[in-house]
């Protein structure tokens, strides 16, 4: 694909992944077809990626909505790889979660059918979370690929968070049966936390939980310790999913455990003009810890992390003090 790379498809191109997905595509020389959502309401400004290197050349903006999967069959038309990023989000918990799920599974279901009726989809890459795999883990159990998150427990316990957890964890097992039961070749990518810069306008949720003690001291996700990894690292890997010769199911992709000790320590030594809560205020008032996962698989397959914490936190403070969020 070195020469004349082909054009793919980006589900969710507005998002906080979805958009820097499209930022490394088009640095890398793909053609870019992606896809935002056409109802009034869900309207947004769009020229964050219109601006971008490469885009008034290679990048192609459609409308599409989950609700409606048929929408899709325009944007993935002569792609060669699909990037499936799009999903409903509803922590407020507005809708049932028998409703978020089904548009989920659905929607994630007719793209995968239109990725087939194509011809020309060599293979597509969901994006998944942490949330499908340990959020019904205990927080000293560090685990992998092999897990799932426990869709009873989670209807049962309902922590925060719930719904979306469930939609998560039956749309990426819907994907991947899919794929084995039609020829299709599918593969997932399990993010932990993203962290790091951001170029869509709105502040990401993750961004603001892993800055929590800067920007929203009632953030829900209020961590001691939970699992991070940078954007750009994500993006990279999606793009490296697509590429390698033969990879195969799920994929982890984290790259540290974040301490808020550790947090505090770099935020501090970094920007000290800053006001902060002190260490055993936070503990005080939170005491979330989120499991580990192993990103062993990815790794093994070849992908090298660039990113550490320091990175992560100081990328996403100075894009937060550039966007006025600080």
């Amino acid at each position: 694909m070195e020469e004349g790379k082909r054009r793919v498809c980006v589900t969710g191109g507005t998002g906080f992944i979805g958009s820097w997905i499209i930022k490394r595509l088009l640095e890398d020389g793909y053609s870019v077809n992606t896809t935002v959502r056409s109802h009034a309401e869900h309207m947004k400004d769009v020229s964050f990626l219109a601006n971008l290197p490469g885009a008034s050349q290679r990048l192609q903006i459609l409308n599409a909505d989950l609700s409606y999967p048929e929408s899709f069959k325009e944007a993935i038309e002569g792609c060669m790889g699909v990037f499936h990023v799009a999903t409903p989000f509803d922590f407020e918990e507005k809708e049932t979660e028998e409703i978020v799920t089904k548009r989920s599974i659905d929607g994630a279901l007719g793209i995968l059918k239109a990725c087939l009726t194509s011809k020309t989809v060599k293979r597509v890459v969901y994006t998944s979370s942490a949330a499908a795999v340990s959020a019904t883990c205990k927080e000293d159990e560090v685990r992998d690929e092999s897990s799932w998150s426990d869709v009873d427990s989670l209807r049962t316990l309902k922590i925060f968070g719930w719904s979306y957890a469930i939609s998560k964890t039956l749309t990426e097992k819907a994907v991947l049966e899919f794929g084995e039961q039609n020829g299709l070749d599918v593969v997932t990518l399990i993010p932990t936390i993203v962290n790091g810069s951001f170029i869509c306008p709105k502040l990401p949720g993750s961004v603001g939980s892993s800055l929590y003690f800067l920007l929203d001291e009632k953030d829900p996700l209020r961590y001691l310790q939970a699992p991070m990894v940078h954007v750009d690292d994500v993006a990279r890997a999606h793009i490296f999913l697509l590429e390698h010769p033969n990879p195969g199911g799920r994929y982890v992709c984290s790259s540290c455990l974040a301490s808020i000790e550790k947090a505090l320590a770099i935020v501090s030594a970094k920007y000290p003009e800053l006001q902060m809560p002190t260490i055993d205020s936070l503990r005080e008032s939170t005491s979330l810890k989120v499991p580990d996962l192993s990103s062993k698989k990815l790794i093994d397959a070849g992908y090298e992390f660039k990113y550490g914490l320091e990175e992560m936190l100081v990328d996403a403070i100075e894009c937060c003090k550039e966007k006025g969020y600080l």
